[in-house]
């Protein structure tokens, strides 16, 4: 070798260990968390997380403190319609508490020029990125969908997670209680229910409906629940004349990927995504995002086909 190449060798060396040794004390970091996650979880302190985050979280089934951060900044209209935060807009972040420490996972709205800075922003606070993808087709502005995970210090994670989204345009919480809608809600949440054979409720203008798997679904030694993204979402936005959009996604294991899909173009609802939101989850989970604008009671009926294709746990 040139002697002259040989001090850039030896520094592409250094730069090599020091990035491996950087990445293997992450890994054993993560490793350490996971061979103690299984026990007794830690007593955390929610209201120094809620105000590590600047908002207060809610408390979930599977002890489980989760955070709404709706995009109600955005202004994303497809097929001429434009969105309810709540229908496909809303950002939200979810705790749970571990024998380490906690577990964060998440999933952060974000329009195009946010991307890169949070991305920054988050391997900065030791959070991982463990997906980046569209839910919707044709929207405008388009906006990406940024899943993220991280364990540790439950205030810590708190503090990095609100680092990042002090990079975007999310609105601080809003002060007060938000006044009830006037009027009748559009569409015949009743029927729609019936059609599906679960129930939801009305949050923001959206009828929303979460069906859980039956299956147990584990990560790291810690079981997830499904308000931690692991649930079947179905929302449905009122449109006029009994008619809506809906979104949302199926959680689905390898082998009803493609009887869902099947299923949901014959009954004239659009695939719009089929991806994973996680790294290592198992069992494997694969997500299936759709679109559609019509009646919302045959909609309804075309979700359902889908749905008795999926193992879903059954309505007490």
């Amino acid at each position: 070798m040139n002697r002259r190449m040989w001090p850039l060798a030896l520094a592409g060396v250094g730069l090599v260990a020091f990035g491996c040794g950087g990445r293997e004390e992450r890994e054993e970091a993560a490793a350490d968390h996971a061979r103690t996650a299984g026990g007794p979880p830690m007593q955390v302190n929610w209201i120094a997380v809620d105000q590590a985050l600047g908002r207060s979280g809610a408390p979930q089934p599977g002890d489980v403190h989760k955070f709404g951060l709706p995009r109600s900044d955005l202004a994303v209209t497809v097929d001429r319609i434009q969105l309810q935060p709540a229908l496909a807009l809303g950002s939200w972040v979810a705790f749970k508490a571990t024998s380490s420490g906690a577990v964060v996972m998440g999933d952060l709205v974000l329009r195009d020029d946010e991307v890169e800075p949070v991305m920054a922003k988050l391997a900065e606070g030791g959070l991982e990125v463990t997906a980046l993808h569209h839910h919707i087709l044709h929207e405008a502005p388009r906006v990406y969908y940024m899943h993220i995970h991280g364990a540790g210090e439950a205030v810590k994670l708190a503090q990095a997670v609100r680092a990042a989204v002090d990079l975007t345009h999310t609105p601080p919480p809003p002060t007060g209680t938000a006044a009830p809608s006037a009027g009748p809600f559009g569409i015949d949440t009743a029927r729609i229910a019936k059609a599906l054979g679960h129930s939801g409720k009305v949050n923001g203008g959206v009828y929303q409906v979460s069906v859980a798997r039956p299956d147990t679904i584990w990560q790291e030694n810690m079981v997830i629940p499904p308000v931690m993204g692991i649930a079947t979402a179905l929302n449905f936005q009122p449109t006029g004349a009994g008619n809506a959009a809906i979104t949302g996604d199926f959680v689905l294991r390898a082998a009803e990927v493609n009887p869902v899909l099947r299923v949901l173009r014959e009954r004239g609802i659009e695939v719009a995504a089929v991806h994973n939101h996680m790294l290592d989850e198992q069992p494997r989970l694969f997500f299936m995002h759709f679109w559609a604008v019509g009646d919302a009671v045959k909609l309804a009926e075309g979700l359902r086909t889908a749905l008795d294709k999926v193992d879903v746990k059954k309505p007490s």
